[in-house]
């Protein structure tokens, strides 16, 4: 499946989250933290200035990113889950 987002939207697959603590216990489902992290997947073409320009994004496909604990927006894409951020 093709994926194009939309002006300055910015589509990223979380990276997995940690199996083990620091100190070496196994995690349960429920005790994991959600991932901050990522890789990109999909660009979008940049958003439209005021004058007419289009600004393109800093990050291309396939670079790693930090978000916030909150942005973006989850989804489901085919088995994965992907989150789109501004």
């Amino acid at each position: 499946m093709t994926l194009r987002p939309l002006g300055d939207k910015v589509v990223v697959k979380p990276s997995e989250a940690e199996e083990r603590s620091l100190g070496g216990i196994l995690l349960p489902d429920s005790a994991k933290t959600k991932p901050q992290e990522g890789t990109v997947v999909a660009v979008g073409g940049g958003r439209i200035l005021d004058n007419g320009e289009r600004h393109t994004p800093a990050v291309k496909v396939g670079d790693t990113v930090v978000y916030s604990k909150y942005g973006g927006t989850e989804f489901k894409l085919g088995t994965d889950t992907v989150v789109i951020l501004d």
